[in-house]
């Protein structure tokens, strides 16, 4: 079976700078580490997308088109279709006081961000910050090998795989997420290391937005997802210890000992999931 428009996949991919050979991406933990980009807390592995919902650059999904399972090809991308052109308007000269009233020391290859935009300073000279915000790859040509996995036919796993994408996390199992089709609905129970997540709450909720937009705009019949947390006794228990009455006075010495407790929840939790997987 080709690979056509709306398909889930997983792809394994290594992106290179035409010019230079110089790799800055790739799903390859062994190559991030020999080029010397590997991310500490990056999932590596073959990556869940969903052609044509724009997961990866539109020269890639291009190329996917038609290629089999287990194909595997090079491909050249023009900065129009990756990066885009290099924009000179987006090159400023920033006066050092402006630095100064941010309490920000500026240095040569700092990344400051300015009204929603990331840029890098480049020089620093008579006063004055040179930032780029042009992206670091604009203006170049990309080379990528890419490789299709996997072509996703099971509907239950094209939703796990949508969890995968956008909720990445390295203790989290994705074959732990219990997932239920019922009617025009999908109801997600998701692992319950996700219970634990540190991640702000805005970040949480804009991740399971983006799982419900992609799993109701590319599975047929699906117009509502469902998240549910559900909390088992033996969790409650423990819950019990962490979470303060409302009345209570909040001082330094709780906030520790509640944050000390839900570590210890933690760490039961991956102690039972370490027991299952022994059992296994």
């Amino acid at each position: 079976m080709s690979v056509k428009k709306g398909d889930f996949l997983r792809l394994e991919y290594i992106g290179r700078v035409q010019e230079t050979g110089e790799v800055f991406d790739t799903t390859n933990e062994k190559v991030a580490e020999e080029e010397g980009i590997q991310l500490e807390n990056k999932v590596y592995g073959a990556i869940p997308i969903i052609v044509g919902a724009g997961h990866v650059l539109k020269g890639i999904e291009d190329a996917l088109i038609d290629m089999d399972e287990g194909d595997e090809k090079k491909i050249e991308i023009p900065p129009i279709e990756g990066f885009g052109e290099r924009d000179p308007k987006l090159i400023q000269l920033i006066p050092m006081s402006e630095f100064r009233k941010q309490g920000i020391k500026p240095q040569k290859g700092m990344s400051i961000t300015s009204e929603g935009s990331t840029g890098k300073i480049r020089s620093i000279s008579g006063g004055r910050v040179r930032v780029d915000f042009n992206h670091e790859l604009a203006g170049k040509t990309l080379q990528y090998q890419i490789k299709v996995q996997k072509i996703i036919q099971d509907d239950v796993e094209k939703i796990r795989s949508m969890i995968d994408l956008h909720y990445p996390n390295p203790s989290i199992d994705s074959t732990k997420h219990k997932v239920q089709i019922e009617d025009e609905k999908v109801v997600i129970y998701m692992d319950e290391m996700t219970k634990f997540d540190k991640k702000p709450y805005m970040d949480i909720t804009f991740a399971r937005f983006r799982i419900a937009r992609d799993i109701w705009e590319n599975m047929d019949n699906i117009d509502k997802v469902e998240f549910v947390d559900v909390f088992e006794k033996k969790v409650n228990e423990e819950a019990e210890k962490v979470v303060k009455p409302v009345s209570e006075e909040v001082t330094e010495e709780s906030i520790k000992e509640s944050t000390e407790t839900s570590e210890i929840v933690v760490e039961e939790v991956l102690d039972e999931r370490i027991e299952e997987k022994e059992e296994e």
